[in-house]
């Protein structure tokens, strides 16, 4: 049995309610196809945890408006843990869901994370916004789907409104650093303000920001200590990096005269194969080189995911929108393949008496 929803027509207070009831009162295996006017996945993970009862869906169209999903209905869960499948979102989405996720989540409550690759830079993420509450252990990896089991272990102060995000980088490893900077970085809204908790200023990071973003960012140092500093920096209008803008991805910029190493025919793989696949053929480009992936339906989600991840060497042009072929030149432009500046890791000396540290 299938029920149809709209709840874009129900109070703003009663929703959760009306929608939790719903659900409870429907049998394994029932069916609904769900339209709202934003997203539902926090609702639904918090339903699995009051409720112990699972759930599984799909959005129709990962960047439609309104949202539509099909919802079904599983078995109770018996104490073990609900999951959120976030292969078909966005990435700025899948943040936003699962940050919102964690925050509603009481000491000792969690659920299973399900992704197309390994989400470390989430780990980060609520690591630094949230202490070492993050209970992170991993069910299975590669494959296309890495599961994850993550609990909140103890209570945690609320988040700042005006932080869009929050990353301790005296946690993280170096080599992972700048990479997981510039992976959520590209994710937050215009006007959004990422947090930096260094052991010094990050001067380093700011110049290759200045060269991937031009000037259309705010850094502010707003507390600087011996091993502790602590930078603000703010998304203002167009980064000057194509690849990360939130409209149409027609064509990304830069790709003139790639050459096409071969035709990366996906359709007759299974979806959860079909994304490591075309990353593991972008991983081996080199610069100015380039692959034509063929498709049964619009990648864009793919998009989404690589303006997130890529560096600013990232290419992305459509060559063909026929039903049931979609054809993309995806490639590397000449750029740094590690999208990072020249002198990106090098120590800053611009400061008198002598050689800062590199971040």
């Amino acid at each position: 049995m299938t029920t149809e929803i709209d709840v874009r027509d129900w109070p703003e207070s009663e929703r959760r309610e009306r929608l939790f009831d719903l659900l409870a009162g429907a049998e394994a295996g029932d069916e609904f196809e769900i339209v709202s006017d934003r997203d539902l996945d926090p609702q639904l993970v918090r339903y699995q945890i009051e409720r112990d009862h699972a759930l599984e869906w799909e959005h129709e169209d990962p960047d439609a408006e309104p949202r539509e999903l099909r919802l079904t209905v599983g078995d109770a869960l018996d104490g073990s843990l609900g999951s959120i499948d976030v292969r078909d979102l966005k990435p700025q989405r899948r943040h936003e869901a699962l940050l919102g996720i964690f925050d509603e989540l009481e000491s000792a409550e969690g659920f299973v994370l399900v992704n197309d690759h390994d989400p470390k830079p989430l780990y980060h993420e609520l690591r630094s916004m949230h202490g070492d509450v993050v209970d992170w252990a991993y069910a299975s990896e590669g494959g296309g789907e890495w599961r994850v089991e993550i609990r909140k272990t103890g209570d945690t102060e609320a988040t700042e409104k005006d932080v869009v995000t929050r990353y301790d980088v005296r946690d993280i490893p170096k080599q992972e650093r700048h990479p997981t900077i510039h992976h959520r970085y590209g994710m937050i809204p215009q006007g959004g303000t990422m947090e930096l908790i260094a052991p010094h200023e990050p001067k380093p990071l700011q110049r290759e920001f200045h060269g991937r973003y031009g000037d259309a960012f705010d850094w502010n140092v707003v507390e600087s200590e011996p091993g502790r500093c602590r930078v603000r920096i703010t998304k203002q209008g167009d980064t000057g990096d194509e690849s990360s803008s939130d409209g149409d991805p027609e064509s990304s910029a830069g790709g003139d005269g790639l050459a096409v190493t071969e035709e990366l025919d996906v359709r007759d793989l299974p979806p959860a194969q079909r994304h490591e696949k075309i990353f593991a053929a972008y991983d081996e480009l080199t610069g100015g080189h380039g692959f034509v992936l063929v498709n049964d339906h619009d990648p864009k989600p793919l998009y989404h995911q690589f303006e997130a991840e890529a560096g600013p060497e990232f290419h992305w042009e459509y060559r063909a929108k026929d039903p049931g072929e979609f054809r993309v030149l995806i490639g590397k432009t000449e750029t740094s393949t590690d999208g990072s500046t020249a002198d990106s890791s090098a120590a800053d000396t611009s400061t008198a008496g002598g050689t800062e540290p590199p971040f």
